[in-house]
C-alpha cells in the first residue's frame, strides 16, 4: 500500500504503519455508534449539591489539598479566526455601508471591547483617527485594523492572545485570567500555581512572551509563584485523510495528507504531564474578576468531591487487596453504583465472588473525573448519557452527536431528552492508590472516533478525529456529573460574545 517514501513520511511523524492502516480501516468501517441507554439527569446520574454539601467539600478541599500537587490544564491551540467570521464575511463580501446587525453591533459598542485602546493606538500609529473612521463609515479599514496584520492581527492569533476584560490598571488576555483563576483555585500548598498551555507551534513565543511580561505582576498581587508550562500537538497524534474511496490522499507533491486529530489528540499532553490533581478548562470560557467567586467555589466543591471519593477508592482498593470478604464485595458494589457512575447487570452477579474481587478492583483502579453539568440553554456541547458497554455494567458518558445512530427513532428520543451538556468543566486525578501515574491512553475508546469530510485543493477528503478528550478519550473513566450554576460558562464564540454582559 505504501512506497519506502511513503514509509519514511509516516515514520517521521513517530507514526507505525500499524497505526495508519489502523486508520484506514476505521474509515472503510464507519465509526461505531455506542448504545446510549437514556440521558443522565439530576438524580439519575447528574448530583445537585445542596448550600452547605457545596460549602463542605469547599472546605474538604482545603483540607485535602495540602499535601496534592496541584494543576491548570487549559487547552488553548485554537485560532480566533472563527470568532471573527463575521467580520471576515463583511471585509470579504459588502460595501462600505452594508452591514448586517451582528457586524453594526461591533462598531456601536466599539469602546466596550477591551482591545479598543489597543485598536485606538495602533490606528494613529498608521496616521488615521478612529472616530473619523467610524464617522465616515469606513468599516471595511476599520475591520482591517482589528483582524489583520497592518493592526492587532486578531484574525490570525489564538484566543488566549486577545485581551478579553476592561480593569482601571490594565486590561487582560485570557491567557491573564486563567492565571488569576489559578491562583484563586489551584494553589499548591508552597504557594506555587502549576498552569499548562497547549499551543501551537507558531504561536508558542508570543505566550511565552505574554506570561513572562505579565506573570510578575499577578504573582505580587496574589502571593504566588507561577510554573507555566506549555507543549504543542504532538505529529504523532495527526491522522491520515482518505480520498472517497478510502485511500491515501496525495498532495501535489506526492506527499501523503495528514491531518491534525482533533482535541482528542491533547489526550497525548495530558499523559505526559504529573500531577495528583488536574483542572481542566477551555482558554475562552473565563469572566472578570466581579462574577469569579461563584466559578472559584464550584471548582473547589468539584475538586473536594473528586479527593473524598478517591479516598473511599483508595481504602476499597488496599481492602480487596487483603480481603475477599463477600460483604466487602457487596458494600463495594454499592458505593460503585452510586458514587461512581457504574451500574452493574445481572450477568454481573453470575460471577463467582472471586472474580467480581477482580472486576471490583480493576473497576475502581482507573482514572476519575467529575465533571461540570449546566442546564441546556441552547449552547453547544456533549451531553451527559448512560451506555451500555459489553463488559456487565452501564456507565456514565459525555457524548456528542456523532456518538448517536440519530437515524434510530429512539436513540434520537434519548439524545434529544438531554437536559444538561458539558462546558469542559473537569477536575481529574490520573494517579492510582499507590501514588503511580495511569497510561492514561489505556482507558480511551479506540472506536469512538469522528469521521468528517473536509476539502484540500478544491478536492474533498475524508479525515479522522481522534476520540474527544472528554468524550471517548475518558470513556473508561471513573465518572462524576455535578450540576454547576450557567454563570460558570461563559465561552466567547463570536467577538460579540465579549459584548454580554458577563463578560463587560
Amino acid at each position: 500500500m505504501f512506497s519506502k517514501i511513503d514509509k519514511q513520511q509516516i515514520i517521521q511523524r513517530s507514526i507505525s504503519i500499524e497505526q495508519v492502516i489502523s486508520q484506514i480501516e476505521f474509515f472503510k468501517k464507519g465509526a461505531c455508534f455506542l448504545n446510549v441507554v437514556k440521558a443522565a439527569i439530576p438524580g439519575d446520574g447528574i448530583e445537585v449539591l445542596s448550600e452547605p454539601d457545596l460549602h463542605k467539600l469547599v472546605k474538604y478541599f482545603n483540607t485535602a489539598i495540602c499535601d496534592k500537587n496541584v494543576m491548570k490544564f487549559v487547552p488553548a491551540s485554537g485560532a480566533a479566526s472563527r470568532m471573527f467570521k463575521s467580520l471576515f464575511e463583511t471585509l470579504t463580501n459588502g460595501p462600505e455601508s452594508d452591514i448586517d446587525s451582528i457586524v453594526a453591533q461591533v462598531f456601536t459598542q466599539l469602546q466596550s471591547f477591551a482591545f479598543y485602546p489597543d485598536l485606538v493606538e495602533k490606528i494613529r500609529e498608521n496616521g488615521h483617527d478612529l472616530n473619523i473612521l467610524l464617522k465616515d463609515e469606513q468599516y471595511q479599514l476599520i475591520i482591517k485594523y482589528i483582524i489583520g496584520s497592518e493592526g492587532l492581527n486578531y484574525g490570525n492569533l489564538p484566543k488566549g492572545l486577545l485581551k478579553f476584560h476592561t480593569y482601571e490598571k490594565w486590561n487582560r488576555t485570557s491567557v491573564e485570567e486563567h492565571l488569576v483563576e489559578g491562583a484563586l483555585y489551584a494553589r499548591n500548598a508552597n504557594g506555587t500555581v502549576n498552569v499548562h498551555f497547549t499551543v501551537s507551534p507558531e504561536h508558542l513565543k508570543l505566550f511565552t512572551e505574554l506570561v513572562q511580561l505579565v506573570e510578575h505582576e499577578y504573582e505580587e498581587e496574589f502571593g504566588v509563584k507561577y510554573q507555566v508550562t506549555y507543549s504543542i500537538q504532538k505529529p504523532s497524534t495527526d491522522t491520515i485523510a482518505v480520498d472517497e474511496n478510502n485511500q491515501p490522499c496525495i498532495n501535489a507533491v506526492g506527499e501523503l495528507v495528514f491531518r491534525p486529530g482533533g482535541h482528542g489528540a491533547l489526550l497525548e499532553n495530558l499523559n505526559d504531564l504529573d500531577a495528583d490533581i488536574i483542572f481542566i478548562k477551555n482558554i475562552d470560557n473565563v469572566v472578570p474578576d466581579s462574577i469569579k467567586d461563584e466559578t472559584v467555589t464550584y471548582k473547589m466543591a468539584l475538586a473536594g468531591l473528586l479527593l473524598k471519593t478517591q479516598q473511599q477508592v483508595f481504602d476499597y482498593l488496599r481492602k480487596l487487596e487483603a480481603d475477599t470478604n463477600e460483604n466487602l464485595n457487596a458494600e463495594i458494589i454499592s458505593f460503585i453504583e452510586t458514587k461512581i457512575g457504574i451500574r452493574f447487570l445481572d450477568s454481573f452477579y453470575a460471577h463467582s465472588e472471586q472474580d467480581k474481587k477482580e472486576l471490583l478492583f480493576n473497576i475502581l483502579n482507573r482514572p476519575m473525573r467529575v465533571c461540570g453539568m449546566v442546564k441546556n440553554e441552547g449552547e453547544p456541547g456533549g451531553g451527559p448519557y448512560w451506555v451500555l458497554a459489553d463488559d456487565g455494567f452501564s456507565s456514565l458518558q459525555i457524548l456528542e452527536s456523532s456518538q448517536f445512530n440519530l437515524a434510530d427513532a429512539a436513540q434520537q428520543a434519548i439524545f434529544n431528552s438531554a437536559t444538561h451538556f458539558n462546558p469542559v468543566d473537569l477536575v481529574i486525578s490520573t494517579k492510582n492508590y499507590r501514588g503511580e501515574k495511569f497510561d492514561l491512553l489505556q482507558y480511551r475508546d479506540p472506536d469512538s472516533g469522528f469521521i468528517s469530510i473536509k476539502s484540500k485543493d478544491g478536492k474533498a477528503l475524508k479525515a479522522l478525529e481522534l476520540p474527544g478528550l472528554w468524550n471517548g478519550s475518558m470513556a473508561f473513566w471513573n465518572t462524576i456529573f455535578v450540576e454547576v450554576p450557567i454563570i460558570t460558562f461563559n465561552p466567547v464564540k463570536t467577538i460579540n460574545d465579549l459584548l454580554r454582559k458577563e463578560h463587560q
